[in-house]
């Protein structure tokens, strides 16, 4: 059902994110090393003139609400990171929210992200029975996947796969092995459930997850 197919999408999206959102900590703490050790990045081009607004913004920051202002040995803020994990934890806590208000549940104590991202999945065979919900559910999780990757400078493997595409007939399959995913990467394609993400989120390509698609190449009912 196209219900059962963006909640397996968001099992995807609330597995990346559990394991990509604690490095954002890691991230934000002045000279620690990254969890997962990636090489540096060459510095921006106007790496001077953003430490200046970073350094302004977090004197605003002092003024507004009496957070201390690192010194000048200190290591810059950074607030893509710290507006990162604002953003992600004010948006799980919204979905979660939402989510047991539309499925007539109680709400709950407070948690971190990690223990309300579980709960969430905890309720996504709930979720599939209203396809509204689910696709908002795939749509949110999704895009906080999106920005935690973004902001930790991820570039996720990407593995061509043999074969046409069974929804356009292009030679656009690709295999994502950190999400467990299989995608068509062209732009222009559309599968033929109308529920599906492809059809109103130009961001959005059609998925099947791994096991999906090799049990469905096996059948040659990858399309179907």
């Amino acid at each position: 059902m196209p219900e059962q197919s963006a909640t397996a999408h968001a099992a995807l999206w609330i597995s990346t994110l559990l394991q990509q959102f604690p490095e954002l900590s890691a991230e934000l703490a002045p000279g620690r090393a990254s969890a997962v050790h990636r090489p540096a990045a060459p510095p921006p081009a106007d790496l001077a003139g953003r430490l200046r607004e970073e350094r302004a913004e977090a004197l605003l920051m002092q003024q507004r609400h009496g957070l201390a202002v690192p010194g000048h040995s200190a290591a810059p803020l950074r607030l893509h990171i710290s507006d990162t994990i604002r953003d992600i934890t004010d948006g799980v806590t919204e979905l979660e929210e939402a989510v047991r208000d539309r499925l007539g549940l109680p709400r709950v104590r407070r948690a971190p992200v990690a223990e309300r991202l579980r709960r969430i999945a905890a309720l996504l065979d709930g979720i599939a029975a209203d396809p509204v919900l689910a696709a908002h559910v795939r749509d949110e999780t999704r895009r906080m996947a999106r920005r935690c990757a973004r902001a930790l400078g991820d570039t996720e493997t990407v593995v061509r796969v043999s074969g046409r595409c069974p929804w356009c007939d292009s030679v656009s399959l690709r295999a994502f092995p950190d999400r467990g995913a299989v995608l068509c990467v062209n732009p222009a394609c559309r599968c033929t459930d109308p529920l599906c993400g492809c059809h109103d989120d130009p961001a959005y390509r059609h998925t099947w997850a791994e096991g999906e698609w090799e049990r469905a190449s096996a059948t040659g009912e990858a399309g179907r």
